[in-house]
């Protein structure tokens, strides 16, 4: 019987060592790219300066063209980022600030995500790499109920977010394979194939959510100019008095819902195509940015 604990007790004791090593390995590979996405383009720099950064979900990152900000002499990327929420958004600005960034101007898009005040698990993922290492990280995520195994055990998070984080993407970090995440300064475009030109947004809710109170926080502590923006929509939506809603929270946000109008500029109903989203940045360039 002796034998058998000590055996269970040696197979328990290595499995710690190696995921401690493998911990230590994953992160240290993370901790040298900065190549892969826009998270580790922020975690992996310092001192940089912008007239205009870009926040948001992939109705920021499909929507603001960034090259046209700097057509206008305006230094500018959009940190938007598809499938993420306000708790990442918020992250990200409170990382840049971490990192000594200079930054003027704040787009945040602000609409449809104005009603939830959770994390999109494949987006946060990508700071877990890095939660020893940055207090900001561990501190935002310190309220999350899976705080604790994210944080003391080791190798967990690369386990857990096996897909976003796990051996395969650690892999091609090592191989320096590029993305497309940092093309055309952020800007993802989409194309004139249509996607589900229908929407129903009937039941969203918009809330008075905290992270967008952190955003508006940190802009007011480090002078930042912050213009908050509700995106365009396709014609074929149910519930359009959501918008509405939002404003009666927060009148600061500026409701862009309509400024792009007909479907032939939209890829899904939720999203512009290149033509439209330039449409679009023409009239916020316009709007925001008159010399």
């Amino acid at each position: 019987m002796k034998k058998f604990l000590r055996l269970i007790g040696l197979v328990l004791l290595l499995i710690v060592l190696l995921s401690v090593a493998l911990d230590l390995i994953y992160t240290a590979v993370y901790l040298q790219s900065s190549h892969r996405g826009k998270v580790n383009y922020i975690y992996n720099s310092k001192d940089r300066k912008y007239d205009v950064i870009i926040l948001g979900s992939s109705r920021a990152n499909n929507h603001f063209v960034a090259p046209m900000f700097e057509e206008k002499g305006l230094k500018t990327f959009n940190f938007g980022m598809s499938g993420s929420h306000l708790f990442e958004a918020s992250l990200m600005l409170k990382l840049m600030i971490e990192r000594n960034y200079k930054i003027k101007n704040l787009i945040i898009e602000t609409d449809l995500n104005i009603s939830n005040e959770h994390r999109a698990d494949g987006i946060s993922a990508q700071f877990l790499p890095y939660i020893h290492q940055s207090k900001t990280i561990s501190d935002h995520f310190s309220k999350e109920e899976d705080f604790y195994q994210l944080y003391y055990i080791p190798f967990y998070r690369y386990v857990a977010f096996d897909t976003r984080i796990g051996f395969r993407e650690m892999y091609k970090t090592i191989k320096k394979e590029p993305t497309s995440y940092l093309e055309k300064l952020g800007y993802h475009a989409l194309g004139n194939k249509k996607g589900n030109m229908k929407n129903n947004i009937a039941n969203l809710k918009p809330l008075h959510n905290k992270y967008y109170e952190e955003i508006k926080q940190i802009c007011k502590d480090n002078n930042i100019n912050m213009i908050a923006v509700m995106t365009p929509m396709c014609s074929n939506v149910v519930g359009m008095d959501y918008f509405d809603k939002v404003r009666k929270i927060y009148p600061e946000i500026h409701n862009y819902e309509g400024v792009v109008q007909g479907d032939q500029y939209f890829s899904s109903c939720g999203h512009m195509n290149d033509t439209g989203a330039r449409k679009f940045t023409a009239i916020i360039v316009r709007d925001f940015f008159k010399k």
